[in-house]
Parts: C-alpha cells; sequence; structure tokens
C-alpha cells in the first residue's frame, strides 16, 4: 500500500491536477504490478498561518509523506532510484515556482502490520496478489 499524504498550501493545486497527480502516481504502482486499489492519495490544504519551515512561516509550500508497504527497496540504489522518480512525478507540479518550499520522504513499513477490509493483503507478486489486481478489489483468499 503506498499512501501519498500531500500537505500543501491553498492554491498550489488545482482539482485538475490533483486528479492528474493522483492518477499519474497510481499508473506508476500499478505498472510495476501493485493493484491500484492499494494506492492512496490523501490531499490536505494547509492554511499559510500553520505551514511552518525551520520554525517560521511559509507562505507556499508542499509537504509530503509516502508510506510504502506493499513493497520494500531491497538497497540503497533502489531508494536512490525511487527517490528520484517521485521526484519526477512531482517536479511538473512544484519544480518551477521559486516561492514554493516543497520536500518528501518514504517510510517503508512492515507489511506485517497492514491489513485491507480486515484482510492481511496475500504476498507480493503472489497469484493472489495478481488476482486482486485483475479485479481491483479485495478478496479473501
Amino acid at each position: 500500500m503506498p499512501l501519498w499524504t500531500i500537505h500543501h498550501s491553498p492554491g498550489i493545486l488545482t482539482d485538475a491536477d490533483k486528479h492528474r497527480l493522483a492518477t499519474r502516481i497510481t499508473d506508476h504502482y500499478a505498472q510495476v504490478g501493485l493493484p491500484r486499489f492499494y494506492v492512496i492519495t490523501l490531499f490536505q490544504e494547509t492554511r499559510p498561518e500553520d505551514f511552518y519551515v525551520g520554525g517560521e512561516p511559509a507562505p507556499a509550500g508542499v509537504r509530503i509523506t509516502i508510506d510504502h508497504i506493499a513493497r520494500r527497496n531491497p538497497d540503497r540504489g533502489a531508494r536512490r532510484r525511487t527517490a528520484r522518480w517521485i521526484r519526477s512525478i512531482l517536479a511538473p507540479y512544484l519544480a518551477e515556482r521559486t516561492d514554493l518550499h516543497w520536500e518528501f520522504h518514504v517510510d517503508e513499513t512492515s507489511a506485517d502490520l497492514w491489513m485491507i477490509n480486515g484482510i492481511a493483503p496475500p504476498p507480493g507478486e503472489s497469484d493472489v496478489e495478481k488476482q486482486w489486481a485483475a479485479q481491483n478489489s479485495v478478496s479473501p483468499y
């Protein structure tokens, strides 16, 4: 389960931007075999008076936390490739704004602490996970 939580100042992302970004994020994970419904993207608008960087108010900011549970990066090289991929997904929406502070980080959480609709997801790349991906929904196994 990739969970992307995107905290952003008002006006940084339009509704259309949010939809395109969430679709692009989901498409990437689906291309590597994850069921589309594993991918959750949350946009949380944060008022400028509630967004501080270095103890000072940030008039325009984006802070993204990404939780990876379904898959883990096996080594430093894979983690760096993942960080570059994330940057490439975000850059079209954020990089050209010189007034914007933006950053992200990824946590890799144990899949042992994960359930969907009360069901522990099947092992990655298993036949059951492939079935879940094909039907795009959870089912008992």
